[in-house]
Formats: structure tokens, sequence, C-alpha cells
């Protein structure tokens, strides 16, 4: 890093400039984003919050001044803004399901629930390199599962701090020593935070962690591109035939969910002809497949946005599957680059 020449902070040590602070940030603003979207389980929010730890950063620069490791001076600016801001909002936590809700059977009837803050999808066009941004060695969790929808659900169940605690040690792999000084506090303080941590989350996980997912391969692309063609041809059994039995099907923000192909064959049967037509174009997600459905009213032209699809595959099917539907779903396409209004592209 270049430091300003003849800038001086109050101790004496040379304050960064405006080249080697831009340098900084861009080097580091993709996984601070994803850091502060583990913590928040908001995409919105987490811009908003990498935004204002750059803005705190380029205020206090004269008191890093070059001292320590500008990657855990950013971290502890952005931690300490997400832990403030968990702390002001309605809810500390945002979720994907609502807990001990049992599943819907038929027709939704529950509907739409505005007042939950809900679990939003991370676009991967803003993930980090992956391969450039393997956790340290202490790490429990590799980071192709740590981005996935499920885990960031899980970690939503930690109170803020234990959340911090565990995402620090476990998926960036600091040393608790580390994170104590990162956070306040003691060495002790810290451990103790984290087995609270990873036991709440081995209730989640009976197995210790998340199903393990390996690279996308042929047969995940496979999958994604017959899921797109039974949308297009409107192929209730075909889509339905891509889900596994014990499939969950979850649809923020609305209240009902599903658990198993049969009930999610009988929700669906509800709903499938409400459109002319469906358009899908295929994004990722939380590191996992994802679909932009675009969809076409009777007696109206346009394909307009309609609903954001995760897919959770495993051995060729679709284990679980979250559909953010109106009003939430729409609002989401933004942030994947994709348009309110679909366009077909000229032959």
């Amino acid at each position: 890093m270049t430091d300003a020449p003849g800038a001086s902070g109050p101790s004496g040590r040379p304050v960064l400039d405006r080249p080697a602070f831009e340098r900084l940030t861009t080097t580091h603003r993709r996984e601070l984003k994803l850091h502060c979207y583990r913590m928040m389980g908001s995409l919105h929010e987490a811009d908003d919050l990498v935004q204002d730890t750059f803005l705190k950063a380029w205020r206090g620069r004269a008191q890093f001044g070059g001292h320590g490791s500008p990657r855990g001076w950013l971290y502890a600016i952005a931690t300490n803004n997400c832990l403030n801001a968990i702390k002001a909002r309605s809810s500390a936590r945002r979720i994907l399901e609502e807990p001990a809700r049992p599943s819907t059977e038929g027709r939704a009837a529950a509907g739409p629930a505005a007042e939950l803050a809900w679990l939003e999808p991370y676009p991967d066009a803003e993930l980090p390199d992956l391969a450039d941004g393997a956790p340290g060695p202490d790490a429990r969790y590799e980071t192709r599962e740590a981005v996935r929808l499920a885990f960031v659900a899980a970690i939503q169940l930690l109170p803020p701090r234990q959340r911090a605690v565990l995402l620090l040690c476990d998926v960036l792999g600091w040393s608790a020593l580390e994170a104590a000084q990162l956070l306040g506090g003691s060495t002790a303080s810290v451990n103790s935070a984290l087995q609270r941590a990873r036991a709440t989350l081995g209730e989640r996980f009976p197995k210790g962690r998340p199903l393990q997912r390996a690279r996308p391969s042929p047969d995940e692309d496979l999958l994604l591109e017959r899921y797109i063609s039974t949308w297009e041809a409107a192929n209730l059994d075909g889509f339905v035939e891509l889900l596994r039995e014990d499939a969950t099907y979850h649809m923020p923000p609305w209240h009902d969910w599903y658990q198993g192909r049969q009930a999610i064959h009988d929700f669906f049967k509800t709903v499938w002809n409400n459109y002319a037509g469906y358009r899908a174009v295929a994004t990722r997600a939380n590191g996992q497949p994802a679909v932009a459905i675009y969809a076409q009213r009777f007696h109206d032209p346009e394909w307009r946005a309609q609903s954001l699809h995760v897919i959770e595959p495993a051995e060729g099917r679709i284990t679980a599957l979250t559909v953010y539907v109106g009003p939430l779903g729409p609002d989401l396409f933004a942030a994947f680059g994709l348009p309110p209004v679909w366009t077909e592209p000229e032959a």
C-alpha cells in the first residue's frame, strides 16, 4: 500500500491518501459486502453498511495510518456497524421460514407477511472470487457452503454477537484472539460465544454442517435447463417431476410453505394457470442455480417480473426451492441486473 508522502496522523504515522484508500476499498469491497450480508441477511442493508464502513474508514484513516492489517481494520468497522444496525432495528434477524409454523396443504391461505423481515438472496455477480477468497486455516466451513441460502438462514438464528464470532472464526478462519481484538472482550468470552453458536447450528444441522455441495456440474446445468423448459412450456407435471419426494418449497413473503412433492404439486395446480405464459431467465444466487420468471397476464402483451427462484439441487433433483414472489420478488430483479419488463431478443 502506498501512503501519502508527507501526510501524517496524530501519532506521526503516514495517513492514507485518496488513491491508496481507493485501492484498499476496491480490493476488499466485495468480501466486506458479503460479510455484512451474512450478518444482516439483507442485500440492501449490506450495500448501505459497506458504504458506511468506507465512509468511517476514510474519516478515521489518521487513526489507522498503516498500523496493523488494513483488512482487519475494515472488518472491525464493518462488523461493529452491523451490530449497531441490528440493535437499532425492530428484528435482530431475517427469516426464510417461520419457526414452528406447520406446512400448508392445498391453496395458500395465510397470505403475505409484510410485517416480517425476510432473508434476501445474494447475486453471484456480487460474490468475491471464491477461488481467491479462501478462508483462513482455522475455518470450519468451506467458502462455497458458507454463501448458501440455507446456511445464511441458519446463522440468522444466532444472537448478533454469536453470529459475528462464528463468521469471523468459523467462516473467515480468524483466531479467537483476533476476534476478541476486533469485537472487544476476552479470548475466553469469544470462545464461549463460539461454542454456543456451534451448538445452535448443530441443532439445525444434526450432521454438524449443511449438505456439502460440489462445484457446479453438467448434471446441475441439465437440471436448470429442464427447470426453465418446464416453466416456459407451462408443464406442471414436468416441473414437479424435477423435485425430490421430500422437497420443500418456501415462497417469501408468504407465510405458507410446503413439504413433499405431492403437496407442492397440489399447491401449484391452484396457481399455475393464473398467467397466460412464462419466460425464464437463468441466473445464480448464493452460489446456487436460480431462475428469474417473467409472467404475461391475460390481455397484457408485456412480460413482467414475477418471481425469483433459488434452487437447491441434490443428486440430479431439487431438494429445496425458495421462490421470492410478489411483492418481494419483483423488487429483487434490479439487484440481479434484470429489467422489470422482459423484451424478447431480436432474431
